[in-house]
């Protein structure tokens, strides 16, 4: 079976990781057919386009999207994450971002489920008084029952499946009343069905410390969009550093295509040096293959990827030693 795949490397080093990516899924054997998209920072610098609404109507065709990072200086800071990753999050219903990491040397394998179109991303709130000393902003936090419920479900059904059957719900539940208690109640309501499956709950800022000082201790997290976003890129730095960190942004009913992209940035300072970890890029498409259905070609890079001997040197040599061992 042939999945086709559309690619976005994006800016600076997104190019860069995406290739070698691509390099060893081709070396798995997996059918793949690419489509390459001109987006991100610079393209809008050059034409002013972000996201045209009829890429969007061609992804909605394809078996999944691959991307390697976007985002330049010269854009201002939420032109190219609110006009292209929310919007993408948003109209393809990627809520789930999936989050591993693993580093069995500090005994960690943990995986983070962050609910992603709902939370104080989704844009409501507003300004009044601009550049007055009375200036007011407000950005309030949606949650939904259906939004929230899902993703609690989801992190269930995966916790079951794994050795560990644990969740933790991490939030603020102390302070943030309101959307704290629907969490907590749709995420004990999830619990009743999975008596299989133990549970905790952690405030976030609990949940920071023991991410450092004792990560060992977590199997499934599922937490909110923003606290999500916070935690996973600490995440990154306690297993291995965020050179190691893939993602998935998925969409379970599988009426889209889900996405795959490295957390880490586009690294605008070692663009074209050679010197970008690929490592996330191809982990992220490891993940794409795993939810593909290409299980055996997902595992083969994930031990690939576990040789140390494989990530030394520059940038493509990392890719090939990793193609060479799947």
């Amino acid at each position: 079976m042939s999945h086709t795949i559309g690619v976005i490397g994006g800016d600076g080093i997104g190019p860069e990781v995406v290739a070698e990516a691509l390099k060893v899924v081709e070396a798995t054997g997996v059918a793949v057919n690419t489509v390459d998209y001109d987006l991100g920072g610079a393209r809008y610098q050059r034409d002013g386009t972000i996201l045209p609404d009829s890429v969007l109507e061609e992804w909605r065709g394809l078996s999944a999207l691959l991307l390697g990072a976007v985002g330049t200086p010269e854009v201002p800071p939420g032109v190219i994450e609110r006009g292209l990753l929310l919007k993408m999050r948003f109209d393809l219903d990627l809520y789930i971002n999936q989050r591993p990491f693993l580093d069995p040397d500090a005994g960690i394998d943990m995986v983070v489920i962050r609910e992603n179109t709902e939370g104080p991303y989704v844009g409501e709130g507003g300004v009044l008084r601009r550049g007055t000393p009375h200036e007011v902003a407000t950005q309030g936090s949606v949650n939904t029952r259906m939004g929230v419920e899902r993703c609690v479900r989801y992190a269930f059904e995966l916790a079951a499946g794994r050795p560990g059957r644990h969740v933790t719900l991490v939030h603020k539940t102390n302070v943030l009343t309101f959307a704290g208690d629907l969490w907590q109640r749709s995420f004990d309501a999830v619990a009743g069905d999975h008596p299989e499956v133990g549970t905790a709950y952690n405030h976030v800022d609990a949940a920071c410390i023991h991410f450092v000082s004792d990560p060992g201790r977590y199997d499934v997290i599922v937490t909110d969009n923003l606290f999500g976003d916070i935690l996973t890129d600490l995440g990154g730095a306690v297993s291995g550093g965020i050179g190691f960190a893939a993602s998935g942004n998925l969409n379970p009913a599988r009426t889209g295509p889900s996405m795959f992209e490295p957390v880490h940035g586009s690294a605008p300072d070692i663009a074209g040096t050679a010197t970008a970890n690929p490592v996330a890029a191809v982990l992220s498409a490891a993940m794409m293959l795993d939810f593909l259905g290409e299980v055996d070609a997902a595992a083969r890079i994930r031990k690939a990827c576990a040789d140390p001997s494989a990530l030394t040197g520059s940038t493509p040599e990392i890719g090939d030693a990793i193609a060479a061992r799947v």
